[in-house]
């Protein structure tokens, strides 16, 4: 109260009010759910009937009978009622699941009715709701009884309605057809009822939905070496190393680069790996899926941890990546990404691998991206979630900038969100459409897969990705996130932090790689705490940048940009050693004119276009 006027806090409103949409989404993919709308006020009578007209349970006769008194506990007697205008209508033969109250202040009978007989209601509430009639709401909804406000609350319901309706009419079309191919396969019945369990449970991948859990959310792992050992144990890490460095210039596969401190990404899996080997005492195997073009240079470049205790088995997957160009014709320097999800099942459908696997005791795959160098590749604190909640498959995601800066509570709340939703690759003209970007990091759980190959549900064609003709060579539609996730029972998303999330696309990356921004510690990419901004600074380098020789060669020693915002450099600039870089930068040297950053130089939220400048 301020002034003796009721405030209402709309963020607490809007909390209800989802809960109240959740709760009729809950109710509504049940077909038998019955619903009732109680309206007195004149004013909202045509939205009342809009509303229960579009949801398809409208009835003329209705409008009667939610203005009489005794409209639910009355029910019991003869089934008419005399109306003080002396009109007749046949009351409800069951009581309803929901009731739906529109002006709580005039119908307090209707609540305490339905009260009575234990039925869920739904109210806009205002200030004036004595505490007694309130507490008997399930779910209240704070607002003001205006026009707009209700004509919002029934567009909510309407379309929350709407969509769960067209859910199950799509699950159940999908369902339909599922039982068709059945019934022409010889199969046993053990099979049959396996994958008819499957589709039935599997409602919101099939639907195109996906829960993902905040990183925070997840419980901590354990103090316990004994019991992170035995998690570890469980693990088989999966690094497709399919990537060649020539858009940078590198004639190689990508994961020989090197990264900081002499060290390569592929140095820093099998780092990172051989030191959880070493500190809890388990036994992580690598899997190194390399291409026809990748696989001799990484088997050189793995001949050093010849006498390590990480078992490393190299296999070659074949050209599985489509050559492309901006073209549209066929190009060297650029690849498709392959769906590494679905090369991966490829695999273990058509090897022995799998077999291998279980055998060993191992549960979970967690297949890492090619690009993706980032830290903290194997997280116990993952894996704990996922066995404890029995996950067949979990893909990670971050959100995008653009939803993030919407949304600041974003890392904290869990929810579903559409696959469309969330990108493979972020195309630059429509990050708005987006949410998550997908980091192609992936766990899968063995027994999952199992159970798809006995079952023959694990097919190719069943997969949301282009083809090629020959084998399972597979090329990924770039929009399409989680092709796979549609085969499995309990998948989720796992909303992790920025510091999984390294990629090694461009030698703008190179650049914060190896600069102060980042170290190294047993195969650990550490992000330097001293930077406020928890996003990285955005690097922009020109065409003279490209190819990592001429990176290398432009400067003398890496900038120090703990505290850049933002860096832009285009022409010939060359930098000196110890060049600090803060704020926001921009070096842009003029055509024919040489820039030379010295030695020491400390630019801060400068604009540098010939030598004058600095």
């Amino acid at each position: 109260m301020r002034n003796q006027i009721s405030i209402i806090d709309s963020d607490k409103t809007l909390i209800c009010l989802r809960n109240a949409a959740s709760f009729i989404s809950h109710l509504a993919r049940d077909k038998n759910a019955r619903f009732m709308f109680v309206n007195t006020n004149l004013l909202f009578d045509e939205i009342v009937e809009q509303m229960t007209k579009k949801m398809g349970i409208y009835s003329p006769r209705d409008n009667i009978m939610w203005r009489m008194g005794g409209f639910l506990t009355n029910s019991h007697s003869p089934k008419k009622f005399r109306s003080r205008n002396k009109k007749v209508c046949f009351g409800p033969i069951q009581p309803p699941d929901c009731v739906v109250v529109l002006d709580t202040e005039r119908k307090s009978s209707v609540i305490l009715e339905a009260d009575r007989l234990q039925v869920p209601i739904v109210a806009l509430v205002d200030s004036n709701m004595p505490w007694e009639i309130y507490k008997k709401i399930a779910y209240p909804v704070p607002a003001n009884d205006s026009v707009q406000f209700v004509y919002l609350f029934c567009n909510i319901i309407t379309k929350t309605f709407l969509l769960e309706k067209k859910k199950l009419k799509a699950l159940k079309g999908h369902i339909r057809k599922e039982e068709r191919d059945l019934s022409t396969k010889e199969s046993s019945k053990e099979i049959q009822e396996s994958v008819q369990s499957k589709n039935m449970s599997n409602i919101s991948s099939r639907n195109g939905e996906v829960l993902v859990v905040p990183y925070q959310n997840l419980a901590p792992a354990s103090n316990d070496i004994a019991e992170i050992k035995n998690l570890l144990d469980k693990i088989v890490v999966v690094k497709f190393n399919d990537s060649l460095g020539t858009a940078l210039g590198f004639n190689g596969p990508k994961s020989l680069i090197g990264i900081r401190d002499g060290l390569t990404s592929l140095d820093l899996i099998v780092n990172q790996i051989q030191s959880l080997n070493l500190t809890y005492g388990c036994h992580i195997p690598l899997v190194l899926m390399n291409t026809i073009r990748t696989h001799d240079d990484s088997l050189k470049a793995l001949e050093k941890y010849s006498t390590s205790n990480v078992d490393i088995l190299p296999l070659s997957q074949g050209q599985n990546t489509q050559k492309k160009s901006s073209s549209g014709q066929s190009s060297t320097d650029e690849l498709y990404p392959s769906d590494h999800a679905a090369a991966f099942l490829s695999l273990m459908k058509s090897s022995g691998t799998l077999d291998v696997l279980l055998s060993q005791g191992k549960e979970y795959v967690h297949v890492v991206s090619s690009d993706n160098v980032a830290a903290a590749v194997v997280d116990p604190r993952i894996m704990s979630h996922l066995s404890q909640n029995n996950i067949e498959y979990c893909m990670e995601v971050t959100p995008t900038t653009s939803y993030l800066s919407k949304s600041k509570m974003v890392n904290q709340q869990q929810g579903m969100f559409e696959l469309t939703e969330i990108a493979r690759t972020l195309p630059k003209d429509s990050a708005e459409k987006f949410k998550f970007i997908d980091t192609r990091s992936l766990w899968v759980n063995l027994k999952a897969i199992r159970r798809l190959v006995d079952t023959n549900a694990l097919k190719i064609e069943n997969l949301s990705i282009s083809k090629e003709m020959e084998g399972d060579q597979m090329v990924l539609q770039e929009t399409a996130a989680g092709s796979t996730i549609q085969l499995f029972d309990k998948a989720i998303g796992i909303d992790v932090p920025q510091s999984r999330v390294v990629q090694l696309n461009a030698t703008s990356d190179l650049l914060l790689l190896q600069s102060d921004l980042y170290s190294t510690s047993e195969g650990i990419l550490v992000r330097n705490t001293a930077q406020a901004n928890p996003a990285n600074p955005c690097i922009e380098l020109g065409p003279e940048f490209e190819k990592v020789s001429d990176f290398q060669r432009r400067f003398k020693s890496i900038p120090s940009i703990v505290g850049l915002d933002s860096l832009k450099v285009a022409g010939d600039v060359w930098f000196g050693a110890g060049v600090i870089l803060k704020g926001r930068v921009s070096i842009v040297a003029k055509p024919g004119v040489k820039l030379e950053i010295p030695d020491g130089a400390v630019l801060e939220n400068k604009d540098i276009n010939d030598p004058s400048d600095i």
